[in-house]
């Protein structure tokens, strides 16, 4: 989406522009559908979605690439034991537009420890290819963080991909707790994040500096 907009700090409904391509780099297989599963959807109708997420065992590797696929995205998967090397490797092949990890503050540690690697590898992949222009810090469990409430400055309309989200997220039903824990929050969180701006359904998201810039923009 563009860079043009009202001053960021000031959440705005998302969505008004052309998706750009998208890089979500996440810690678990069910991360990328529960925090930002409506907004994926929804730039993957118009430009290339990726998400990357730590390896992990087989059956839940194989529901992470159902869940991709019926976000209409590919699934990457990076080796822990060279994590940032392998997010810069990825962020210099693809050149995506717009990159989404989990908030550095998150209260869960493999969450933390992904976004601290995202931000390892950001200044190197910039200075060689331009890219990302934009990085946003996606939700977390109830939108909380260890510095308090999550404060979005874009928040996306993802009413018309929500049910994809939820079937995304049932993917992965045969290894987590998706009906009576995540789905369930995942509805709550769609729904507060939706009444702040007026729709059924949205999903909130923090921008980060990319080389000292934010963007002007308050959608993806």
């Amino acid at each position: 989406m563009n860079d043009h907009g009202p001053a960021a700090g000031t959440p705005t409904p998302a969505g008004t522009a052309r998706p750009g391509s998208v890089l979500a780099v996440m810690a678990h297989p069910d991360d990328a559908e529960l925090w930002a599963g409506g907004t994926l959807a929804l730039h993957a109708r118009a430009a290339g979605v990726t998400i990357a997420v730590l390896r992990n065992t087989a059956d839940r590797m194989a529901e992470a690439a159902a869940g991709a696929r019926v976000l209409g995205a590919r699934l990457h998967v990076l080796d822990p034991e060279r994590l940032a090397v392998e997010i810069q490797e990825l962020l210099v092949e693809l050149c995506p537009e717009i990159v989404v990890t989990h908030p550095p503050a998150d209260v869960h540690p493999r969450h933390r420890r992904v976004a601290a690697a995202v931000l390892e590898a950001l200044p190197r992949a910039v200075l060689a290819t331009g890219r990302p222009r934009r990085l946003y810090t996606c939700d977390s469990y109830n939108s909380l963080t260890m510095d308090g409430p999550v404060r979005a400055t874009a928040i996306v309309d993802v009413t018309a991909t929500f049910d994809v989200k939820l079937q995304a997220l049932r993917a992965h039903g045969g290894t987590q707790p998706i009906g009576e824990e995540f789905a369930p929050m995942a509805e709550n969180l769609g729904r507060l994040w939706g009444a702040r701006i007026g729709v059924a359904y949205a999903e909130g998201f923090v921008a980060l500096p990319v080389l000292g810039r934010l963007p002007g923009a308050t959608c993806l």
